[in-house]
């Protein structure tokens, strides 16, 4: 048993930790928290010996070289995003940790099994949901949570997207509790981002930790462009032999600009703004100096409401008027189709568990985080009542914004979201605050326990051929760099690290 007094972080220059064939983080405390990295006393977890044996024979300050030579290469590639309402200027680099999340295989085997059927559930509510309503009428889910939803746009009735799939491209994010169980967290299924830190950090990790990244065995991820080029072409209008297939971005103002051009440059396709492209008898052509180019599949990065002024938002600028006439129409595939934003409400979240059962006869894999929806009258009484106790969510929110951790709030910001619910209650949700796993993480020359979330993402060419569903081995592991914080999003002052995913025998392994 350690003593009450001792650090709860380690000095990078402790001795080394492995003596008598084990593997420890010498002085290095989980504070009763799930570490992912080492257990309760310390010890390193089997698949993270090759890492913490690294750590320990590093030399003293090299790992905060290391980790600042990254950062500073990071910056000089402009991998940055945009923080809209920082006065001091928008343009911020991610803040990068050095020491990796690391999955067994036996997690993410379960992880990946629970991904695949939450997409193909999904994907089947929302072809029902615009179409013939069946989970609506047989009771599971109530007419008004859907048509109630911002995100849920009657425009959108009667579509039919190639082959059904209306999200190709998802992020979910997942977290672990204090038992090392996995949740569903949210899911994202508009215009998911990450994915870029996701392989820039990864080139940066092998470069600085090459043994240690080989003896780990880690799963690859820097197939992610090609597998999603392929999938986009998949998507083209009648079996095209050599479609051609394009990003849409909002413009270089948006937050994610620089992962709507890394994307596009990874496939070797055209970047294009709303003004490149035009619709002339229901066909998409993009603007060249060669005249105009027929378009077949857009992998777009503009919000639903902004795609089409003919159709959303007649003062948007940064859409295609006569875009959705060509997708009806089948001349043209949009990833992700429009409309996909009811599936990500956080008060449809909860109902997710009742279209597996519903659409698949089968129960879900993974599991929700419980939520309380403040529209119930009896979840917003027990809400109200235990608001020093529950996490509790704008159901339309996102980036870390709209959220109230009771435990951490003020009297006075829990009085000012009591207001809110009762104005309000169809947008608002409540959870458990659970005790997220940590990671060990760089804290000036010292290692603590930060929380951490995961955003997998996955691939989706086909409604019901799980062959046809990828999901990336890893994504991007978020991290709260402030003490105690639960709150991950760069926006609100989090970091992002590589996540390793440990390799089953005969499972392809990265090299460095």
């Amino acid at each position: 048993m350690q003593s009450q007094s001792q650090s709860a972080h380690t000095k990078l220059d402790t001795p080394p930790g492995n003596q008598m064939g084990v593997s420890k983080l010498p002085g290095y405390l989980t504070e009763g928290f799930y570490d992912e990295v080492v257990d309760a006393d310390g010890i390193a977890r089997p698949e993270a010996i090759a890492l913490v044996d690294l750590i320990n024979r590093l030399p003293r300050g090299e790992l905060i070289r290391r980790q600042d030579a990254i950062e500073r290469s990071l910056y000089q590639m402009g991998i940055t995003f945009t923080v809209y309402s920082d006065e001091q200027g928008t343009e911020k680099i991610m803040p990068f940790d050095i020491v990796p999340r690391i999955l067994s295989a036996e997690v993410w085997t379960d992880v990946e099994l629970g991904l695949k059927q939450r997409i193909r559930a999904l994907n089947r509510f929302l072809s029902d949901v615009y179409n013939d309503r069946n989970i609506i009428n047989a009771g599971l889910i109530p007419a008004s949570i859907v048509d109630s939803c911002p995100q849920y746009l009657p425009q959108c009735m009667g579509l039919r997207p190639p082959q059904d799939v209306w999200c190709h491209i998802t992020g979910t994010d997942l977290v672990r509790d204090n038992q090392g169980d996995v949740y569903v967290l949210e899911d994202n299924l508009r215009c998911p981002s990450g994915v870029s830190y996701v392989l820039q950090n990864r080139s940066m990790m092998k470069k600085n930790f090459p043994v240690a990244f080989t003896d780990s065995s880690v799963r690859p991820v820097s197939d992610y462009p090609a597998r999603l080029y392929q999938m986009l072409r998949k998507m083209a209008p009648a079996d095209m032999l050599n479609p051609t297939v394009v990003v849409l971005t909002p413009g270089v103002y948006n937050s994610a600009y620089y992962e709507h051009s890394f994307l596009a440059h990874q496939m070797g396709v055209e970047l294009v703004e709303g003004r490149d492209l035009i619709v002339q008898d229901d066909r998409v052509y993009m603007r060249t100096t060669d005249g105009l180019q027929p378009v077949d599949v857009i992998y777009r990065r503009v919000d639903d409401i902004f795609l089409d002024p003919e159709v959303f938002r007649k003062d948007s600028v940064l859409g295609v008027p006569g875009l959705m006439r060509a997708y009806r129409a089948g001349n043209v595939a949009l990833a992700n189709a429009p409309g996909t934003g009811v599936a990500d409400d956080k008060v449809v979240y909860a109902f997710v568990p009742e279209m597996i059962r519903f659409y698949l006869g089968e129960e879900p894999i993974l599991n929700n985080v419980p939520t309380y929806l403040c529209q119930r009258d009896d979840d917003r009484k027990y809400v109200l009542e235990h608001l020093d106790e529950l996490v509790v969510k704008a159901a339309g929110e996102s980036g870390g914004y709209g959220i109230l951790i009771g435990p951490h709030a003020t009297d006075e910001e829990r009085q000012e979201f009591a207001v809110k619910i009762k104005e309000n209650p169809r947008n608002y949700v409540a959870q458990p605050t659970l005790q997220l796993s940590r990671v060990p993480t760089m804290v000036g020359d010292e290692l603590e326990g930060r929380h951490v979330d995961l955003r997998p993402y996955i691939l989706c060419a086909s409604a019901d051929d799980m062959d046809d569903v990828y999901v990336l081995p890893g994504g991007l592991t978020r991290v709260a760099l402030k003490k105690g914080s639960l709150v991950v999003n760069s926006s609100q002052g989090g970091g992002s690290k590589d996540t390793w995913v440990v390799a089953r025998p005969g499972q392809d392994v990265a090299t460095p």
